[in-house]
């Protein structure tokens, strides 16, 4: 019997670490960088333009997919300002966000305006809630226009 509850107790053991060990490594996972944003809404913009929008919200929304990685994920918006895509945060999605303030930045309408720029792109500085550490940190967001939409993915510093 005394050696069935060590059992027990190891297999319990080792089970917890399993379930503990993703999160510690999530937390503990490095960054996103600059060059990866800018990499995903390149990738983000082309799956749009073949796939169209109703694929690609689908695809910018799913938490598993390929356009959600560690800290980086795409957001999507129309020229109004609704989010069509968040890929952390799906209470965004379908909410109009314009007025969206982070500390004395409204980053919505400055992406618009980037994107509305002559490139066409560019990077918006504001302070950002992280989803993984869950503080507020500085984030720059790499923003492009895609025919009537926005497409953004950000990192933080």
């Amino acid at each position: 019997m005394k050696m069935f509850a060590k059992m027990l107790t190891s297999l319990l053991l080792i089970v917890g670490l399993g379930w503990t060990v993703p999160a510690a490594a999530q937390a503990q996972a490095p960054r996103g960088t600059a060059d990866e944003a800018v990499a995903m809404v390149k990738r983000a913009a082309a799956y749009l333009n073949k796939n169209g929008k109703d694929k690609a919200v689908a695809a910018f929304n799913d938490p598993a997919g390929e356009f959600v990685v560690g800290d980086l994920y795409v957001i999507m918006l129309d020229e109004k300002g609704v989010a069509l895509a968040h890929g952390q945060n799906p209470r965004m999605v379908n909410k109009n966000i314009l007025e969206l303030m982070a500390g004395d930045v409204y980053p919505i309408k400055e992406f618009i305006k980037i994107a509305n720029g002559p490139s066409g792109h560019g990077w918006v500085n504001y302070q950002w809630p992280n989803s993984i550490s869950k503080k507020m940190e500085p984030k720059s967001t790499y923003v492009e226009r895609v025919g009537e939409y926005y497409l953004g993915v950000g990192v933080y510093h």
